[in-house]
């Protein structure tokens, strides 16, 4: 797993399963089967201009006829099933609907202003698939997605929880000539429906009775089981970065436990928990000295200072200010950490 966000599988994620399993399928079956039959997927802007073949802005963004890409955008909305379980199926599919509808305008911006400033026919060579809006989500991924560091290498430079994710995308920008104009309409698209002040996403969306039908005749289909608990061990990992991130999983477990305990006791009294009290730093923690089996008494230090930026990071994800501080001042200043304790409660 590539992210520290959310558990392995497609737990709650159907339409993601859906988009990994059909346009996949298709995509090997057009490949492997019936090649004659891929002349009638491809993404052709002047045909849809010249010949008014409007079928082909469906049929040509949606299956994968290069089976690199179909890879490399599967491996992509696998990981960015996040923010299905995050915002709900309706809210994700909506914003892959609105997407791939600005994306698609944005095809036809970019092929004009290619042909006219270059003189480049670009039209009849832009990749086909469901490429524009997994372009579109690395917008959310970038700005609500915490960035967690992993490993050191090459002095400053690191490797982070976000780090596969984006060398996939780049994988992908630079799998053919022309994919730049697709990636950049759906990065674009994915600004403005990301945007509060254009208010696409108010024009651009799943009805409720759209989505009411699809869970009850598609949900069935597409839906998962809950993952059993297991430690999560990102892709490639060293030994020394699994032995950390279990590490770390005993440490939140065992704050989580703490906290839970401590918030039933509580319960009836009223008034905020102190974080800080319940649960010390961890590099306190883990720098404590048990020589003679008992930790040694510490004065009282003063509030730990904040970082603001962390702050509205936690905002953007909805969290209130409050909460954001009380939970960066207990986890030290860990925004991964942190997170992880407001999605818990």
């Amino acid at each position: 797993m590539f992210t520290s966000t959310g558990s392995s599988g497609l737990y709650k994620a159907p339409v993601s399963k859906s988009l990994l399993l059909v346009p996949s399928a298709l995509s090997l079956l057009l490949a492997l089967v019936l090649p004659h039959s891929q002349k009638f997927f491809v993404y052709d802007l002047q045909a849809v201009k010249d010949d008014l073949q409007i079928w082909r802005l469906i049929s040509g963004r949606i299956i994968c006829l290069d089976l690199k890409d179909t890879f490399c955008s599967s491996l992509l909305i696998y990981n960015f099933r996040i923010f299905e379980r995050r915002y709900g199926s309706r809210k994700f599919a909506s914003f892959l609907l609105g997407s791939w509808v600005l994306s698609a305008v944005g095809d036809f911006i970019l092929v004009e202003a290619v042909g006219y400033s270059f003189g480049v026919t670009a039209a009849r060579n832009l990749p086909s698939g469901f490429l524009a809006p997994v372009f579109a989500l690395f917008v959310p991924f970038y700005c609500s997605i915490p960035r967690v560091q992993v490993a050191h290498i090459l002095g400053p430079l690191s490797i982070t929880n976000k780090t596969l994710i984006y060398i996939l995308g780049l994988q992908l920008f630079t799998s053919g000539s022309y994919i730049w104009i697709v990636a950049i309409s759906g990065l674009v698209s994915g600004i403005c429906y990301n945007s509060r002040m254009l208010q696409v996403h108010e024009v651009l969306y799943v009805p409720s009775w759209m989505a009411k039908f699809c869970a009850w005749t598609l949900e069935p289909l597409f839906s998962s089981s809950e993952p059993t608990s297991e430690a999560r061990v990102g892709m490639g990992a060293t030994v020394d970065i699994q032995r950390q991130q279990r590490m770390e999983l005993l440490d939140r477990q065992l704050m989580l436990s703490q906290f839970a305990q401590v918030r039933r006791q509580r319960q009836q009294q009223g008034g905020m928990i102190n974080w800080n009290r319940l649960f010390p730093p961890l590099r306190q923690r883990r720098n404590v000295n048990y020589q003679d089996g008992r930790r040694s008494e510490q004065p009282a230090s003063p509030p730990l200072e904040v970082s603001e930026e962390q702050v509205a990071r936690l905002m953007e994800m909805g969290f209130s200010r409050g909460d954001a501080l009380e939970a960066l001042r207990a986890s030290n200043n860990d925004l991964n950490v942190a997170t992880h304790f407001l999605l818990q409660h």
